[in-house]
């Protein structure tokens, strides 16, 4: 069991220097990634499983040379499967699986309390084969095609900013929107619930909650939010968090930002992040023509207002005279492949410092010319599930910005 101690966990900003984050280093979950079930598991391509994990785990380094201290979920869940509670929670979610019925359900929960925290983690994060389940029987084990899998694999566990968020002293586990990617929330929530390191935290946001996935949520300073709503957040899911936040006194103002619901533009992150206290990096053909409606509470009930400019509206809410925008790219087909490569998902280490894919030549080299330093790192292989360090990054604690 791992000794904890006392720690802080708060994040007020997108930009305060980064202390404590939170990482998912990519596993056998990638080896499961084939042709036929790609598209179901939300990547775009079949990723070299180590080279990923090089890359990943450069990204990692690249954190803890500027003074970051990494946590990984899987270590943390193997922690938290030491305790009994915990580890009835988390056979329940796994079976919880319509597909299964009843016999084949019971002979899985059996397999499941079979194995020790660590390879009861992997399990829940690679999944579990049909073949790997040696006591299989039944009517639906025997009517599963072989290269189904009982027990799914997550492999976009990998992008941690999805399943929470931290929004002050109080976490948000999100309502991930797509069947692939529900378990996630429910093993990132499991660590928040029964890990002694975050002993205390209370929730702000749960998965029985409205849609609502983290890549939509920008904490822009200090009690403003912007949420995008498009392909995975809900405008119910917008306003749901609207009133938990505003309610509990961790925000004073929400903005509900409508996004495309398109692949390229899943998430508000992928279309704008910040990389200083008054900067933000965004995809041209959205920068201008992107609105937010401001949500503030009156007398109990949300107060909507709007809509006007995206970039007016979060100026006014973050009391400054005018957000300064850095485009991605420079000529419109540039712009085009560089958002699509995650060139506006940077993760700020602190106001005008961020870590970026090294592809993104263009992007990169106007953010140097704005005056931010850029930590670049590779993605060849990362990306191929639509995602760059933003993605890839929950922080926990964070400085005043």
């Amino acid at each position: 069991m791992t000794e904890t101690t006392a720690h802080e966990h708060r994040v007020t900003s997108e930009v305060g220097r980064l202390r404590t984050v939170l990482l998912h280093r990519p596993g056998a979950e990638l080896k499961r990634l084939t042709p036929r079930n790609n598209d179901k598991l939300l990547f775009d391509g079949i990723p070299w499983a180590g080279r990923a994990q090089e890359e990943h785990d450069a990204f990692a380094e690249a954190l803890r040379s500027r003074g970051v201290e990494v946590l990984y979920v899987t270590e943390l869940l193997q922690d938290a499967l030491e305790y009994e509670a915990a580890r009835e929670q988390a056979i329940a979610d796994a079976i919880v699986d319509l597909r299964l019925g009843d016999q084949l359900r019971r002979v899985v929960e059996g397999h499941l309390r079979d194995l020790d925290p660590e390879n009861l983690a992997h399990t829940l994060v690679a999944g579990l084969a049909h073949e790997e389940l040696k006591a299989g029987h039944g009517l639906v084990y025997r009517l599963l095609d072989e290269q189904d899998f009982i027990v799914d694999p997550v492999p976009n566990l990998l992008f941690t900013r999805d399943q929470s968020v931290w929004i002050g002293d109080r976490v948000a586990v999100t309502s991930l929107a797509t069947d692939a990617r529900r378990r996630e929330a429910d093993l990132v929530g499991l660590l928040y619930a029964h890990h002694p390191r975050f002993a205390g935290v209370r929730p702000v946001y749960g998965p029985s909650l409205e849609h609502l996935e983290g890549g939509d949520v920008l904490l822009l300073c200090p009690g403003v939010v912007a949420v995008g709503t498009g392909e995975r957040t809900t405008p119910a899911g917008v306003e749901r968090l609207a009133r938990q936040v505003i309610g509990a006194g961790l925000a004073h103002t929400v903005l509900a930002v409508p996004i495309t619901q398109d692949r390229a533009t899943m998430h508000l992150d992928t279309i704008c992040t910040m990389v200083d206290i008054d900067t933000v990096v965004m995809y041209p053909p959205v920068a201008h023509s992107l609105v937010a409606y401001t949500v503030t509470l009156d007398g109990g009930d949300l107060r909507v207002e709007g809509p006007r400019p995206f970039l007016e509206a979060a100026a006014a809410a973050m009391g400054l005279d005018r957000l300064k925008v850095i485009d991605t790219g420079l000529d419109p087909v540039t712009a085009e492949r560089e958002q699509w490569d995650d060139g506006n998902n940077t993760l700020a280490v602190a106001p005008r410092l961020c870590v970026a894919y090294e592809r993104n030549i263009e992007t990169n080299a106007q953010l140097e010319a704005a005056g931010i330093e850029v930590i670049r790192i590779g993605g060849s292989e990362l990306g191929s599930g639509r995602g760059g360090p933003r993605c890839m990054s929950c922080p926990i604690l964070r400085d005043a910005p």
